[in-house]
């Protein structure tokens, strides 16, 4: 047995707690065995513990999709890593046989799975993934960063590089500053040359996007966020627009993108039906993206340049594990600025 946390019906935080539960064995010959020395909530955590349609959950449900820690036992054919290894998780476990995996698109895998959604979470003494699934991660990162940068990094990296193949020089608009993904957008736009403009509901939290970079900041409770994008951008607006909230800010979105420009979009937090007029999107050639997770290449990049100092997760708090019920909390709230992370003892 092991200790971690876990939901035991699905609800609200008052369902979180920390519990024995099965110790996890190899089951395969690939198959390797990591102890999580921290783990990472993501808002996913809170639509898993509400729950969330088609998506069975056995209780106790382990939680948690980000994680890193050290290799503690691997299957025969394990080349890629040894017990005692430090690693870094990625949370999308593919099939590996269907069209899409040997096209190299594993997160667009007929069975693609994630920690803590579909498979037991990494909140826990112990969890089960894929060699594959498991990166090399330095020293000089520590369990708390290593773990608060998988699956934030690599949905931003994928939006941003991949499907809107962000230019240097051009302007990217990014709603909620605060939250994981949001705050990894503006890290990588940053790093590829862009110039960003950045929203919250807090004053608070656009001064600390300030200090990390955000070019233009809008609190879109008490300004004209429309207003204010035309104003920052001279009239044109953004030619990237990262919108993860949905049903709230969906019309706004596509009021602030440039003629020609790409909206990209990877959750709907705030719920998944939209109004699109069409008339704007096709007079204006917009284009429209949806974006899950990443694959195994960009993993490698974003897990590179996490080794090489070049980016870096924004750390909100890190919670013991007696007290994952109290981060989840936090995070149901809306609090944090950055990633609430779980320390496993």
């Amino acid at each position: 047995m092991m200790r971690a946390v876990t939901i035991r019906a699905h609800g609200g935080p008052e369902q979180v707690r920390v519990d024995d539960v099965p110790r996890p064995k190899l089951q395969g010959p690939h198959d390797v065995i990591v102890a999580p020395r921290a783990g990472a909530l993501n808002h996913l955590d809170l639509f898993v513990l509400g729950g969330l349609p088609g998506v069975t959950h056995t209780f106790p449900w382990v939680m948690g999709g980000d994680g890193a820690g050290l290799v503690e036992t691997v299957g025969e054919q394990v080349t890629r890593v040894k017990p005692g290894d430090r690693v870094l998780l990625n949370p999308g476990v593919s099939c590996g046989g269907c069209d899409f995996c040997l096209g190299g698109e594993q997160s667009l895998c007929d069975t693609y799975s994630l920690l803590g959604e579909h498979l037991p979470g990494t909140l826990a003494e112990a969890v089960r993934v894929p060699e594959a699934n498991c990166y090399p991660v330095p020293d000089t990162v520590s369990w708390e960063e290593a773990a608060a940068y998988p699956l934030a990094f690599l949905t931003a990296w994928r939006l941003l590089a991949t499907k809107a193949q962000l230019k240097a020089g051009e302007t990217v608009f990014i709603w909620g500053i605060g939250g994981g993904v949001a705050l990894a957008a503006l890290a990588i736009a940053k790093l590829l040359g862009a110039r960003t403009i950045v929203t919250s509901s807090s004053d608070a939290k656009l001064a600390r996007a300030k200090t990390l970079g955000a070019d233009a900041c809008i609190n879109h409770r008490a300004q004209d966020v429309v207003q204010e994008v035309r104003r920052v951008t001279e009239g044109k607006g953004a030619e990237v627009v990262v919108d993860s909230v949905g049903t709230k800010t969906w019309e706004t979105s596509l009021k602030v993108i440039a003629r020609s420009g790409r909206l990209v979009s990877c959750g709907a937090t705030t719920g998944p039906q939209v109004t699109t007029d069409v008339r704007r999107m096709f007079w204006h050639q917009y284009t429209i993206m949806g974006s899950t997770m990443g694959n195994r290449r960009e993993f490698e990049a974003i897990a590179g340049l996490l080794a090489r100092g070049r980016l870096r997760p924004v750390v909100d708090a890190v919670f013991p594990m007696e007290e994952a019920r109290a981060a989840v909390e936090r995070l149901a709230r809306g609090e944090q600025f950055g990633k609430i992370v779980v320390r496993i003892a």
